[in-house]
């Protein structure tokens, strides 16, 4: 707990690396923006900004400025070539699932609250559960994230319910479903899941070994009341 503790949202402390990584999969362009604004007194995270492809043209120039470097020009052919150095940046640095590994847990927690899908994708299954919670936290995150941390039986039980707590998601009738056949949702989520259940995956549900025995007896008894 105590790393957590240093850590936040605040990208003025981040590390290089978290930074790297951020810049190579933002969530959305405002991350360029606030990183310009935060990090204005370290060279080295400006000159990130600067060499980066990704980095919008404006706050490459304010880089620029900064380090009393040349302003780039950029054209139409040369957005083309800069696509073509991101694929090979990310290659000879690894993939993010290999990069974010490398990560401690607090510098992973800063990456789960700001990156973007690729990210979330590795950080969804985080072995860390403030982690995980703090992906959910990430105001890009889309419904069918959403929907594979709930289905997840590695996710843990704080995330389930913290997705079952939130009224935008608990409408959503794939992210019920898979709250009420997670094998490791707690009963007392799922019981309450069964009632807004169609009667073919109430069925299956029923048959299904893995959930809790008083799960399967709720349903059952349950689909009793929906035949008579």
């Amino acid at each position: 707990m105590a790393e957590e503790k240093l850590i936040g949202i605040d990208l003025s402390v981040a590390s290089e690396e978290v930074i790297r990584i951020l810049l190579d999969d933002p969530s959305d362009a405002t991350i360029f923006s606030e990183l310009m604004a935060t990090n204005r007194l370290r060279p080295e995270i400006l000159r990130l900004l600067y060499d980066h492809p990704k980095t919008p043209v404006e706050i490459a120039a304010e880089a620029a400025s900064l380090l009393s470097l040349p302003v780039k020009m950029t054209t139409g052919a040369a957005d083309l070539v800069t696509e073509k150095q991101a694929e090979v940046r990310l290659q000879k640095k690894g993939s993010i699932l290999q990069r974010i590994q490398r990560l401690s847990v607090g510098q992973r927690i800063q990456l789960a609250l700001k990156g973007g899908k690729d990210i979330r994708n590795v950080l969804i299954r985080d072995p860390n559960r403030e982690v995980v919670i703090k992906v959910l936290e990430n105001p890009k995150i889309t419904e069918n994230e959403v929907e594979m941390i709930a289905r997840n039986p590695s996710s843990p039980d704080d995330a389930l319910r913290y997705i079952f707590k939130k009224k935008d998601w608990i409408r959503k009738y794939n992210i019920v479903l898979s709250l009420a056949s997670n094998p490791k949702t707690p009963i007392g989520i799922s019981m309450p899941l069964i009632t807004r259940l169609r009667m073919h995956d109430l069925v299956i549900l029923e048959k299904n070994k893995n959930i809790p025995e008083a799960v399967r007896n709720a349903v059952k008894r349950y689909l009793k009341l929906r035949k008579k």
